[in-house]
């Protein structure tokens, strides 16, 4: 792991020691600036710093960034930031994802939101 550029987005550095700037895929969180901003970073650097990652990437975004569905020991930490209140299941792209991912990261957001944990 090499950084968190906010509570969606990370970079990666592989085995080649070459970095790669990903989109967590299914979520949307708020930016640096934005309330709860600081707090949604933390937590994905909680989640993910220093730990090894695997990446299931289904694109690339207008940025260049690869897309993806990012795992640490099996877990998927798109769905642990909704969960934790510190991202939102991104809706527009909903119809990329599995049909469980879906169902599992709506029905996360609106646990979260239920809980009072949401940004």
């Amino acid at each position: 792991m090499v950084g968190i550029d906010d509570g969606d987005s990370i970079t990666v550095l592989d085995a080649d020691h070459r970095t790669h700037r990903i989109r967590l895929s299914g979520i949307d969180a708020p930016e640096s600036g934005q309330a709860f901003g600081t707090k949604s970073h933390q937590n994905l650097s909680r989640l993910v710093f220093d730990k090894a990652v695997v990446i299931e990437a289904s694109k690339r975004d207008r940025y260049n960034r690869i897309v993806g569905k990012v795992l640490v020991g099996g877990r998927d930490v798109c769905l642990e930031q909704i969960k934790a209140g510190m991202a939102w299941h991104y809706k527009y792209y909903q119809n990329e994802q599995t049909p469980e991912d879906r169902k599992r990261y709506a029905d996360a957001e609106n646990e979260a939101r239920a809980a009072g944990r949401c940004c």
